[in-house]
């Protein structure tokens, strides 16, 4: 900020006592000090301010980000015997729920152990009959399939027992086997439900 100076004068003839004399400039005020925030420390001082800019606080490093570790392909046996390409691994089997007691759940339960399945293969049953019919005796589909599992006709299931149409235990009996002479499992069948929508 420049200050202009200003001379006074005073006519020759005006007497000095009687002359009217501007009253004392005021004394210039004590330096300010305005602090800004900015990137870098920077000082400036000219005409009595000074503006200050302290240096930013240094930021925490930010965290590496983790890529996922990508699951390793598996190849089939056959395929890694000769060197063939990898395999896509089944679809993992569903977690497994305790059926409630006398369900038809809790029926099937006991015939996957009694066949010797593991629980990853009931599970997988579990998965695959809630998508086809919801566990119930008598879900009928418009194509003609019919009970738990859905066979197609319903009738088939007549094999099993002359009970087919209301009895969750031959219902699941011949599920099982259908299940066993096709897919080999349950979680056989889960998976190629899985790919194409049905068993």
């Amino acid at each position: 900020m420049a200050l202009l100076a200003t001379q006074l004068t005073l006519p020759a003839f005006a007497d000095p006592a009687t002359a009217v004399v501007p009253a004392a400039v005021a004394p210039a005020p004590a330096a300010q000090t305005y602090t800004a925030r900015a990137t870098v420390a920077l000082a400036v001082a000219r005409d009595g301010f000074t503006v200050e800019t302290p240096a930013p606080p240094t930021p925490p490093p930010a965290p590496e980000p983790t890529a996922p570790t990508p699951a390793p392909a598996v190849q089939s046996v056959a395929a890694a015997a000769v060197g063939g390409p990898a395999t896509p691994a089944p679809p993992v089997a569903p977690a497994v729920v305790a059926p409630t007691p006398g369900s038809a759940q809790a029926i099937a339960a006991d015939m996957v152990a009694a066949r010797g399945w593991s629980t990853d293969d009931f599970a997988c049953l579990v998965s695959l009959w809630d998508r086809e019919s919801g566990w119930r005796t008598t879900a009928a589909n418009p194509n003609g399939a019919y009970g738990i599992p859905q066979a197609y006709p319903g009738s088939k299931m007549a094999s099993a027992g002359p009970d087919w149409q209301t009895n969750p235990a031959t219902q699941i009996t011949w599920g099982l086997d259908y299940i066993a002479g096709r897919y080999g499992t349950p979680c056989g069948a889960w998976a190629h439900s899985e790919a194409v929508g049905s068993y």
